[in-house]
C-alpha cells in the first residue's frame, strides 16, 4: 500500500526524522493559509499523487509550463500555483500518458540546499534482510544511477537479530562524504528510519532527496513509504491512510474479494489459481502470439461468489477480447470454478470467446457443469491447448 508524501512525513515525524515544516491543502485558499502560517521566504508547492518524477512532470493543461513541484516567494504566488495545479492532470514517467488528477497539495517551507543525497530502506529478498541503499546522486532516479554510475551506490544489509548498528550508519555517512556533526545526525536519522521501517511493516522507505543544508543540517526533503499489505491487519491506523482515488478501481474491487489482480495491456483476460500457474499462463499466451490483459489469482480456497466476482472484474476491462480460465484443482475444486464461470457468464451476458482448462479435484464434475450449461465455452485438455485455442478464437473474432 502506498501513501502520499505528506502522510509519510507525519508518520516519520513520530520517529524523530528531521523534516521541514509543512501542511496539506485541498483548495487554493487552504494553500495560502498554510503558507501564511509557515511565514517562509520561499515556499514549496508540491502535488500529491502516487507517482514519482513530479518535479519533472507536466500538466496536461500546461504541457510547456512548470512541473508538479514549484517554488513560490509570496503567499499570492502560492495561491496562483495551487490554482494551476489542483484539479488538473499531472503527467510523469510513472503515471503514463493519462496522468493523475492532483486533488491535494503539500505546502512546505523552503531551505538552502547545499547537497542532495539519496537514501532508502527496502526488503532485500535475496539476502532475507532489510537493506539500506544510499548514493551521492540525490534528486535523480536511482535506476538511472544504478545503470550509468553503479559505483556511486552504497548498499548495507542489516542483520534482523542485531538490528541497525551505529558503525553501519557511519560507514554509509563516510561514503556519502558527510563530515563533522553531519555524521552523527545521519546515523541518528538512519536509525530512526530503520525503526519506522520495522515497526510499521514497511516494504520501502525512500528519501530522495536527503539534503544537507548550508547550515550543515541533514533533512529528509521528500519521503515515500510503501507498506506490506499482508501486515495491514496489525496497523488499522495505516490502512485508514489509503487513498482509493489513487488506485486502480478494478484492483480495489478485487481486494474486497481477496483476489490478487493486476491490470496489464494485453487482450486476453486470465483467471488462474496460484501465482506460479498464473505467470506460466501469461507466458504461454505470449508464446502463442497474444498478450495477457491481467494477472488474476483466485487463490486456493475461492468460493463460487469470488469466482463470479473475478469474472466480472476481467470483463470490465474494455481491452479484453477473450478469456482463458486455467485451474489446477488441489485445494480448489474444479466444480466450484465451473459453477462460478457459468454464473458469471450468464449474469454479464458473455460476448467474448471463453476457453476453460480444468484439471485436478472434481475435474469430471466441473467439465460436466460447463458442458451442460448451454453456454459457448471451449474446453481445453492442457495449458498449451488452452492458449492455442483462445489466441485463435480471438483472432478469428476480429
Amino acid at each position: 500500500m502506498n501513501i502520499h508524501e505528506y502522510q509519510a512525513k507525519v508518520l516519520l515525524a513520530k520517529f524523530a526524522v528531521p523534516l521541514l515544516k509543512g501542511g496539506v491543502a485541498y483548495t487554493r485558499d487552504e494553500a495560502m493559509d498554510v503558507a501564511r502560517k509557515l511565514g517562509s521566504a520561499v515556499t514549496v508547492v508540491k502535488s500529491q499523487i502516487h507517482a514519482g518524477g513530479r518535479g519533472k512532470g507536466r500538466f496536461k493543461n500546461d504541457p510547456d509550463g512548470k512541473g508538479g513541484v514549484r517554488l513560490a516567494k509570496s503567499v499570492d504566488e502560492v495561491g496562483a500555483n495551487a490554482a494551476a495545479m489542483l484539479g488538473h492532470e499531472l503527467v510523469t514517467k510513472q503515471t503514463g500518458p493519462a496522468g493523475k488528477t492532483v486533488k491535494r497539495l503539500y505546502i512546505e517551507e523552503g531551505c538552502d540546499i547545499k547537497r542532495e543525497l539519496y537514501l532508502s530502506l527496502l526488503v532485500d529478498r535475496a539476502a532475507g534482510r532489510v537493506a539500506v541503499i544510499a548514493s551521492t546522486e540525490g534528486g535523480m532516479d536511482i535506476e538511472t544511477v544504478a545503470h550509468e554510475t553503479p559505483q556511486k551506490i552504497v548498499k548495507q544489509a542489516v542483520d534482523p537479530a542485531a538490528g541497525f548498528q551505529g558503525y553501519q550508519g557511519r560507514k554509509i555517512a563516510f561514503a556519502l562524504g558527510l563530515q563533522g556533526k553531519q555524521v552523527g545526525a545521519f546515523v541518528a536519522l538512519l536509525g530512526n528510519l530503520y525503526r519506522a521501517f520495522t515497526e510499521l511493516d514497511c516494504s520501502l522507505i525512500e528519501i530522495n532527496p536527503l539534503v544537507v543544508t548550508a547550515a550543515g543540517d541533514v533533512i529528509a526533503l521528500d519521503a515515500k513509504m510503501t507498506f506490506d499489505d499482508n501486515a495491514l491487519y496489525r496497523h488499522t491506523e495505516l490502512e485508514a491512510l489509503r487513498d482509493l482515488d489513487e488506485e486502480d478501481p478494478a484492483e480495489t474491487e478485487a481486494g474486497k474479494y481477496a483476489l490478487n489482480y493486476v491490470k496489464l495491456d494485453g487482450q486476453i483476460g486470465c483467471m488462474v489459481n496460484g501465482a506460479g500457474l498464473a505467470m506460466a499462463t501469461m507466458d504461454i499466451i505470449k508464446l502463442y502470439g497474444s498478450a495477457p490483459a491481467n494477472f488474476l489469482d483466485v487463490g486456493g480456497g475461492a468460493t463460487k461468489e469470488r469466482v463470479t466476482a473475478a469474472f466480472k472484474i476481467i470483463l470490465k476491462d474494455s481491452n479484453v477480447e477473450g478469456i482463458l480460465v486455467n485451474i489446477f484443482g488441489g485445494i480448489m475444486r474444479c466444480d466450484v470454478i465451473a459453477e462460478g464461470v457459468v454464473a458469471a457468464a450468464r449474469e454479464v451476458n458473455l460476448h467474448v470467446p471463453l476457453v476453460v482448462r480444468l484439471e485436478g479435484t472434481n475435474v469430471d464434475l466441473g467439465k460436466k457443469i460447463l458442458k451442460e450449461s448451454g453456454l459457448k465455452i471451449t474446453s481445453a485438455e492442457n495449458l498449451a491447448d488452452a492458449a492455442e485455442k483462445i489466441v485463435k478464437a480471438v483472432k478469428e473474432a476480429n
